[in-house]
C-alpha cells in the first residue's frame, strides 16, 4: 500500500492522515488511485491547503462521501495555518481537527507517531470478537470490544501492531471463510475453539433503506449550455455542483408540484428513463424534465456546455442525470 512506510523508514503524517481519511467507509482497492492522484497534485499539506476547494472536490469525484473532501481541505488549512504544517501527535489534539474522529485520531497517533493508541476499525472488531468469542450483537458489542482491544495494545511499536491487526482482519480473519489454520492467534482464539468463528461478530438485522424521489431540471440555453448550480455547503453532497432538482423526498412528486420548483419558466418536457442511485441511508430515484430558455438568464447557477462538465465536481448521481439527458443512460 503506497501510504505505508517501508521497514526502517519513518511514517509521513501527511500520507497517514490522507490515507486514513480516504479509507473511511472505502476499500483499499478504491482508494489507491485517488491517493496517488492527490499526492501528485498536492505533495504536502501546505500545497493542499493552498488549493481551491472546487479543485479538491473535483479530484475527489468518484470516491464518494464528499463531506470527507470538504473536511480534508478544512483540516489541511488548519494544520498549515495553526500548526505550521505539522500534524499534532496526540489523540486529544488530533481529534480537534476537522474531519478527524476518535478512530482516525488513534490511527494517526499510532501509525504516524508510534503513540500508544487503541485503533479499532471493522477489521479489528471482527478479530477481537472472535478472539474473545463475544456473542453480543453489533453495534451493542462495540464498547466491550474496545475494552478488549485496549487491553491487548502494547506499549511499544504501536503503529506496527495497529496495522498488523487491521491486516489480520482484512486478509486472514475475513468476514467469511476465515483462514483459521494460518492465523498467528489461532491457539488463543476462543471462537475457533468453540467452532463459531465464522458466525462472529453477530450483526443486528439491517434496516430497510427508504427510497426518496426527486425531479431534476435539464435547462438548456440557446447556445447549448446547461444550467448547473452548487449545492449548499452543509448536508449531503455539500458544495458540489448539480443539475437543479426538487428536494428528495419519500412519497414522490406530482408534476404540478414539482414544476413549481423549476429554476425557470419553460416548456418542460419529461425525458424517458429514470436515474437510480444509492446513498448510505437511502435509495434515490430521479425523473428528468428538459426545457429551453432564450439567452442565459441569471438563475443563481452556472451555465456550462456539456463538454465542459469535466471542469466541475459533479457527484456520481449527477453524472447519471447527465447521461440520461444526453441519451447515454446507464443508470
Amino acid at each position: 500500500m503506497p501510504w505505508r512506510a517501508l521497514p526502517g523508514q519513518v511514517a509521513d503524517p501527511y500520507k497517514v492522515w490522507l490515507s486514513e481519511i480516504m479509507l473511511q467507509q472505502t476499500t483499499v482497492a478504491a482508494v489507491g488511485p485517488f491517493f496517488t492522484k492527490f499526492l501528485g497534485l498536492w505533495p504536502s499539506v501546505h500545497e493542499l491547503a493552498a488549493a481551491e476547494l472546487d479543485d479538491v472536490l473535483h479530484a475527489w469525484a468518484g470516491l464518494g462521501y464528499y463531506a470527507r473532501a470538504r473536511n480534508l481541505h478544512k483540516c489541511a488549512r488548519v494544520v498549515a495555518a495553526e500548526h505550521n504544517g505539522r500534524f499534532p501527535d496526540t489523540e486529544d489534539a488530533l481529534v480537534q481537527l476537522p474531519g478527524i474522529g476518535p478512530y482516525t485520531a488513534a490511527a494517526i497517533a499510532a501509525i504516524a507517531f508510534d503513540r500508544r493508541a487503541t485503533v479499532v476499525d471493522g477489521n479489528v472488531e471482527r478479530v477481537i470478537a472472535r478472539l474473545q468469542a463475544v456473542e453480543t450483537p453489533m453495534p451493542k458489542a462495540k464498547p466491550g470490544l474496545r475494552i478488549h482491544a485496549e487491553a491487548l495494545t502494547p506499549e511499544d511499536r504501536c503503529g506496527d501492531y495497529a496495522q498488523a491487526v487491521m491486516d489480520l482482519g482484512a486478509t486472514i480473519c475475513s468476514p467469511t471463510k476465515p483462514a483459521c489454520g494460518i492465523c498467528p492467534w489461532k491457539d488463543f482464539c476462543a471462537a475457533r475453539r468453540l467452532g463459531i468463528a465464522e458466525e462472529l461478530p453477530i450483526k443486528a438485522p439491517k434496516k430497510v433503506k427508504p427510497t426518496r424521489h426527486g425531479v431534476a431540471f435539464w435547462l438548456v440555453a440557446e447556445d447549448g449550455s446547461v444550467l448547473l448550480r452548487r449545492r449548499p455547503e452543509s448536508g449531503l453532497l455539500g458544495g458540489m455542483m448539480e443539475v437543479p432538482s426538487t428536494e428528495w423526498v419519500e412519497g414522490g412528486w406530482d408534476q404540478k408540484e414539482a414544476l413549481s420548483h423549476a429554476p425557470a419558466v419553460a416548456d418542460w418536457q419529461p425525458v424517458k428513463g429514470l436515474v437510480r442511485h444509492t446513498f448510505t441511508h437511502f435509495h434515490l430515484e430521479l425523473s428528468l424534465v428538459a426545457g429551453r430558455v432564450d439567452a442565459k438568464p441569471t438563475l443563481g447557477g452556472t451555465w456550462c456546455p456539456p463538454d465542459g462538465f469535466g471542469d466541475y465536481a459533479l457527484p456520481t448521481a449527477m453524472k447519471k442525470v447527465v447521461r440520461l439527458a444526453l441519451g447515454k443512460n446507464k443508470t
